[in-house]
């Protein structure tokens, strides 16, 4: 009766863990939008201030307040890291159970995946969206089309498993074709990995893309994204403004943080046995 206690407590603290993680970042989000305005105003009169109780991460050299325009950032990036992410992962999916289709599917998926992953990433992303014009859709697109290669060798392994599975031995006796074993058979238990990975897709598609913005490969100078931020701010830490970079940067960790949080919280909630631990 303790030890059941102990799993339900568990089960609980990990839900409400996955619940706030989502909240804060749905709040992030929805503020960035709201003050998206508001965050390019420019104000002479109140530049260079240092944080204080009205601007608590300070202004910039153009008198803009640098907490909105982070939070303007962060909501782009986000919005950029969910739907890179979407599509990285669906494409994931739709390779990782194709492997089911056969051998000679199975060894163009893996041939696939080798010869993303044998290509440097940040320049294969760097590639990608200089190809596509840069910009929010070249970002998209460079995000997405390289984040899939580790979601996609998982669910290719888990495929692997399952077409071993008696169930699935017996469904192939029985007649059962191989487009509809995989789509009644095997996606219901692969769900579970294209969810966890999904999120768990989310900080790293963010990260790349405050990285290759940083770089000047990415969204344009005029978009507030935090890679835009990060990149002006670094002529300026050397006079003193260092809340210019420290703020963005702090806030850009957390968000990327509160992703891998709520990633594990899934995966324990969608794992009984790991959620008390």
């Amino acid at each position: 009766m303790r030890e059941r206690k102990a799993w339900l407590n568990g089960r609980q603290r990990t839900l409400v863990l996955f619940l706030s993680a989502l909240i804060f970042l749905g709040a992030i989000t929805l503020w960035g939008q709201l003050f998206a305005e508001q965050a390019q105003v420019t104000d002479f009169s109140r530049k260079d201030l240092a944080p204080c109780a009205r601007y608590p991460f300070g202004t910039d050299w153009m008198g803009r307040d640098m907490f909105l325009r982070t939070l303007t950032g962060l909501s782009m990036s986000i919005r950029i890291g969910l739907l890179a992410a979407g599509v990285s992962a669906l494409a994931a999916a739709v390779l990782g159970t194709a492997a089911a289709l056969g051998r000679t599917m199975d060894s163009a998926v893996t041939w696939l995946i080798d010869l993303v992953m044998g290509i440097p990433h940040i320049l294969l992303l760097i590639l990608i969206s200089y190809a596509c014009g840069k910009g929010f859709r070249g970002v998209v697109a460079g995000v997405a089309l390289t984040h899939w290669t580790s979601l996609a060798r998982v669910m290719r392994g888990e495929v692997l498993q399952l077409r071993e599975a008696p169930y699935i031995k017996a469904a192939k006796k029985l007649g059962v074709g191989e487009f509809t074993l995989v789509c009644r058979h095997m996606l219901p238990h692969l769900f579970p990995q294209f969810l966890v990975g999904l999120i768990l897709m989310f900080p790293h598609a963010i990260l790349h893309e405050a990285s290759i913005t940083f770089l000047g490969f990415g969204l344009p100078p005029e978009q507030p994204a935090i890679g835009v931020i990060l990149s002006e701010s670094m002529k300026y830490l050397v006079m003193g403004k260092w809340w210019l970079a420290v703020f963005p940067g702090l806030l850009l960790v957390a968000t990327v943080m509160l992703f891998d949080v709520a990633g594990e919280s899934l995966r324990k909630l969608l794992d009984p046995g790991s959620a008390h631990m």
